[in-house]
């Protein structure tokens, strides 16, 4: 394995400021950076709804005979989880295009893809209607829905931390987690609030529709965003120094080649990242409900309240990381998650309101803690010509094998086991796998992504010309 190209042939690439940026280049950062947001926020609507109506999908396309039980949820989860195994030909495919391509062309296809299927749900007929073709269509579309999403968030997080300043690139990129909040917040409220004013009754008619017809209106406006985007300067200019990514296959040999090492890094904290994150949004609402038997408006909108907070406190996490750096927080959040996982769910087992939000309290604020910097944070594993390549191969494929099979294992062996603590067992193993990768992590913070270099990799050069590492500029600068 290789960490840089050619490394001695570069000198460091110069750091930029917000300061030094003009009035059009931050005005053409920020609309990146909503464009990016508003495409993620429309990902994680879909899995929301999701795992918020999972109760009477399950229901409607899933009950094959009358015995109950799990399996219907399981088979629903299952379905979820398939669309998952999807994700690393996504990733396979549309991330080298990126690669060679650009970000942003790749980016207007998966918004379009993710848009029509999430819709298209929203008009199928169910078993009751067709048998066995419900389920096999719903399948169907959230394939589709899982290939275009393994080029989605890699994608975005990547033209983001590009057009960002290097000095605050942890504060642009918690913007594009906001937006994965505001998707699962916006899915949450709406499913409660329409289950309450229809009642269950009326869902199960067919107002569990609505929710996903939505998504075709929200993606034109998506769409409409991003094709308003610039490529990045780092992509244009590193791409027309090198030729290793002169198409989408060599750009995939060329990671395969030199980088397996930093996509390992990756796999390895995805997979903490990907548990808490399935488990805390879109397995709860389940668990509280179906498994624990609490009220479902009381524990959507505890949830809810949750992610509220978590909306609140991502910015400033995100600027703490350009300040003092990536690795504090994330070993901080993945310590947490190891040692109060299990305490966390024995709150959750008991019925009052400040049981509940003391528990899933506990595991939001480690939640936000990881997704706060983790789009400045994995984009920069990778030099520019295999950075959609890397980011989409290593996080799609541990996705796939562990965020979203988690809803469906944690379902099961609840079952099994008869023990209602399993969760918070199987974060703390995350927990663990995460941490081992992340202090393997170099810190990356206040670093250039130009160059064609792995960021970090020449830190023996940057020491040699006194340059403060986080969040400043060279010296002799001014900030």
């Amino acid at each position: 394995m290789t960490d840089t190209m050619d490394l001695e042939e570069h000198q460091p690439a110069p750091l930029t400021c917000e300061s030094d940026l003009t009035r059009e280049q931050i005005k053409t950062a920020r609309r990146c950076v909503a464009a990016s947001a508003m495409g993620n926020a429309l990902e994680w609507f879909d899995y929301g709804i999701y795992g918020y109506l999972v109760t009477y999908i399950s229901a409607l396309f899933f009950t094959f005979n009358d015995h109950g039980g799990a399996l219907p949820r399981v088979m629903a989860f299952g379905t979820f989880a398939i669309s998952f195994l999807v994700r690393p030909f996504g990733g396979l495919i549309l991330g080298p295009l990126g690669d060679r391509l650009g970000r942003q062309r790749v980016l207007v296809v998966t918004i379009l893809m993710i848009s029509l299927s999430t819709a298209a749900i929203g008009i199928l007929p169910t078993y009751g209607s067709v048998g066995f073709l419900a389920p096999v269509l719903l399948v169907l579309l959230r394939m589709v829905q899982g290939f275009s999403a393994g080029g989605e968030y890699a994608g975005a997080a990547v033209l983001m931390s590009e057009h960002a300043p290097d000095n605050r690139r942890g504060v642009y990129g918690s913007f594009l987690e906001f937006g994965t909040l505001t998707g699962f917040s916006a899915a949450a409220i709406l499913c409660t609030t329409l289950t309450l004013i229809v009642g269950q009754d009326g869902m199960m008619a067919g107002w569990w529709r609505l929710p996903f017809l939505l998504t075709l209106v929200l993606g034109l406006f998506g769409l409409w965003m991003r094709t308003r985007v610039q490529e990045s300067e780092t992509f244009t200019s590193d791409s027309a120094e090198t030729h290793v990514n002169d198409s989408a296959f060599r750009a995939l040999g060329t990671l395969i080649r030199d980088y397996p090492g930093q996509v390992a890094k990756l796999f390895g904290f995805v997979v903490l990242l990907n548990v808490a994150f399935y488990i805390v949004l879109t397995y709860m609402p389940s668990y509280l409900t179906s498994t624990l038997g609490h009220g479902v408006a009381r524990s959507n909108f505890s949830l809810v309240a949750i992610q509220l907070v978590m909306m609140a406190i991502i910015a400033p996490f995100g600027a703490l990381t350009d300040r003092i750096g990536r690795k504090p927080l994330l070993i901080t959040a993945s310590v947490g998650f190891i040692v109060l996982s299990v305490p966390a769910m024995m709150l959750l087992q008991h019925d009052s309101l400040a049981a509940q939000l003391g528990g899933i309290g506990i595991l939001g604020l480690f939640l936000v803690m990881l997704i706060s910097s983790i789009s400045a944070t994995l984009p920069a594993l990778f030099p520019t010509a295999a950075r959609y390549s890397g980011f989409a191969v290593g996080y799609n494929i541990s996705t796939a094998l562990f965020g979203g099979t988690a809803a469906a294992a944690n379902t099961w062996l609840v079952e099994k086991t008869g023990n209602n603590l399993v969760p918070g067992y199987y974060l703390a193993v995350a927990g663990v796998i995460g941490l081992v990768s992340l202090l393997t992590f170099k810190e990356t913070a206040g670093r250039s992504l130009r160059g064609n270099v792995v960021p970090g990799s020449d830190d023996d050069l940057r020491a040699a010309q006194g340059e403060r590492l986080i969040g400043r500029k060279p010296a002799g600068q001014q900030a």
